[in-house]
């Protein structure tokens, strides 16, 4: 397959490696975006894993509460410039408030839900479809969740592309504190029992991979190799650390940095039973054009024509 500078550099803004090692990596792995993340985190350990939450599509986060239930949604974009639009922020609004109010089943189900705005309606469908002929933008509601159990809700937004609902029991304030912890910090799970299997089994595997390279270079370079026993614990002590840097409760508090999240809702005599994390476009990969490529075939098609 050839990699494209494009390729390149779309790995080299996620993670911040150099450019040759990206190129070499994307080799390596055939194109592959995500295989080529895994490679670079191997060979050059967490400077690969700094920038991996860049986010590039466009849209909106937002929350509502109501009578101790809370939505939280994201609705999508295709640029920037819409997402400082007043028709737009309306739909995302009226959104948020009917999830509430209606309880959709799904995301299908958002479209049938009552509003009018800006002449369009009855139906927020029909409102998003209008939208879309006014500003010469497709728009769509990406994902929501609605939080009706019970439990007290703090919620946390930083500017509109990063939002957080927080279920609690206790004080308000440090669930907000929480939230706005959540927000920064990035969390995967409550405590390191909770993350995903699949990411700790990711971790293990990349820590493997890592002892794996180091040996391969000692023996190289005529250096002892480090027994089985000690590359295991080696492993081991690499996969505890990152449960306890992704898991909320085992996180250094963004507001005192000498207590964890845990020993700070305990002197609050707070209970934090779950959070949802909402970063606009988190997980969709935007186009990137190869516009080297792309005015190398026009020039070409030209040529030909001509």
């Amino acid at each position: 397959m050839i990699i494209t500078a494009s390729m390149v550099a779309e790995l080299r803004a996620k993670t911040d490696a150099p450019m040759m090692e990206c190129k070499k990596a994307l080799t390596e792995a055939d194109g592959n975006m995500e295989k080529a993340e895994e490679i670079l985190r191997v060979k050059l350990g967490n400077k690969a894993g700094k920038a991996a939450s860049r986010i590039t599509a466009e849209g909106v986060v937002a929350t509502y509460t109501e009578g101790g239930i809370g939505a939280l949604v994201e609705v999508n974009c295709e640029t920037d410039f819409v997402t400082k639009n007043d028709s737009f922020l309306g739909l995302v609004k009226a959104v948020a408030e009917g999830i509430v109010k209606h309880n959709p089943a799904d995301v299908e189900a958002i479209g049938a839900m009552p509003f009018a705005m800006d002449g369009f309606g009855p139906t927020i469908e029909d409102v998003r479809k209008g939208l879309i002929g006014k500003i010469g933008e497709n728009m769509s509601v990406r994902r929501f969740k609605r939080f009706d159990a019970g439990n007290q809700l703090a919620s946390y937004l930083h500017g509109t592309r990063i939002g957080v609902v927080v279920e609690f029991e206790g004080d308000e304030t440090a669930a907000k504190d929480v939230a706005m912890h959540v927000a920064a910090m990035k969390p995967v799970a409550l405590s390191s029992a909770d993350v995903p299997a699949e990411l700790v089994a990711r971790e293990r595997s990349v820590a493997a991979a890592k002892a794996a390279e180091d040996a391969a270079v000692a023996t190289a370079a005529g250096k002892p190799v480090q027994s089985a026993e000690i590359v295991a614990k080696r492993i081991e002590g690499g996969v505890q650390k990152y449960l306890k840097e992704v898991s909320l409760f085992n996180q250094a508090f963004v507001k005192n940095d000498k207590l964890t999240v845990e020993q700070m809702l305990k002197a609050a005599s707070t209970t934090v039973k779950s959070f949802t994390l909402y970063v606009v476009g988190e997980g969709i990969e935007k186009k990137v054009d190869d516009f080297a490529a792309e005015v190398a075939a026009q020039v070409a098609a030209a040529q030909q024509a001509s």
